[in-house]
């Protein structure tokens, strides 16, 4: 007789490709999840996925099991969350956590449509993330996934980075990339940190090496590195939406519009608040936010 538990760990898997992961999310151990595959398969009487050293694929026979069990899961789950929801109370705090300057700019300017009091914590995704994980937060606006059991993303939007400069700052115009990215070393630069997050991404997407520049200073907020930027302390990378403003006024000026990079922003969150109602009012809100 299958195990109904058995068919959940077939879809965790199939959805992370990897038994590790779906054993984390299902907050499991790995041998048990791969004994819950293998009880499954052999009911089944087929193989399910094809195992490599990397990851593992669906076969043929996986893909329709999966197409006919996903649907059936769910509204289980969601009948299971219904009954669950009559006896939990209402959450009166939702606790948002958000690099500061994506806030600012971002959230803060729609905190008047939230019906529910909020609670705001900013910092790294690494230190926001370990916040999620013990609760002190419900909901993370962060830049990267890292795989932690219990926590789900959703993929909210790309921010668009691009080189800033001065608005009356000499640009020299070049006809190759190796005399264009001599040039920008020569610059004096400004970076959020020591590691040059961003630039360091420039560099590898459109010059394949990593960047030789010394920062002349360090500023670790974007909103104070846009503020150097425009009396004239040197160049430096800032996301589309933080720049809007500034351009409009003639304080700056894109540098070489062509060396761009995009990064994804995510929601994450703690699975068993996903059905909280004051949860969907702030995440359809934040959703609806649009990067100019």
């Amino acid at each position: 007789m299958v195990d109904f538990e058995w068919y959940r760990s077939f879809c965790t898997i199939y959805k992370y490709k990897s038994i590790s992961e779906a054993a984390k999310t299902r907050m499991m151990t790995q041998p048990a999840m791969s004994q819950h595959l293998a009880a499954l398969e052999a009911e089944v009487g087929e193989t399910l996925f094809v195992r490599s050293t990397r990851k593992i694929t669906p076969t043929e026979r996986g893909k329709e099991l999966y197409s006919q069990l996903a649907p059936l899961i769910e509204s289980l789950e969601n009948t299971t969350m219904s009954f669950k929801m009559a006896s939990l109370p209402t959450q009166s705090v939702i606790k948002l956590g958000a690099a500061h300057e994506f806030f600012s700019e971002k959230i803060l300017p729609q905190l008047p449509k939230y019906n529910t009091c909020t609670l705001s914590h900013f910092g790294t995704a690494e230190q926001l993330l370990e916040l999620l994980k013990e609760d002190k937060l419900d909901i993370l606006i962060m830049s990267k996934r890292f795989p932690a059991p219990g926590i789900e993303y959703l993929k909210l939007m790309d921010e668009e980075f691009v080189i800033v400069a001065p608005i009356d700052y000499e640009i020299h115009e070049f006809d190759n990339l190796k005399l264009e990215e001599q040039w920008l070393s020569e610059q004096k630069w400004i970076s959020y940190g020591l590691e040059l997050p961003i630039i360091r991404r420039i560099w590898r997407e459109h010059y394949k090496k990593r960047p030789e520049i010394r920062p002349v200073h360090i500023i670790p907020n974007l909103h104070m590195i846009l503020k150097a930027i425009e009396i004239g302390m040197g160049l430096s990378v800032i996301p589309t939406y933080l720049l809007q403003d500034s351009l409009k006024a003639g304080k700056t000026k894109v540098v070489f519009k062509h060396l761009k990079v995009e990064n994804e922003l995510y929601i994450a969150y703690q699975l068993k608040n996903k059905h909280l109602p004051q949860f969907h009012e702030i995440i359809s809100v934040i959703r609806e936010t649009k990067m100019d």
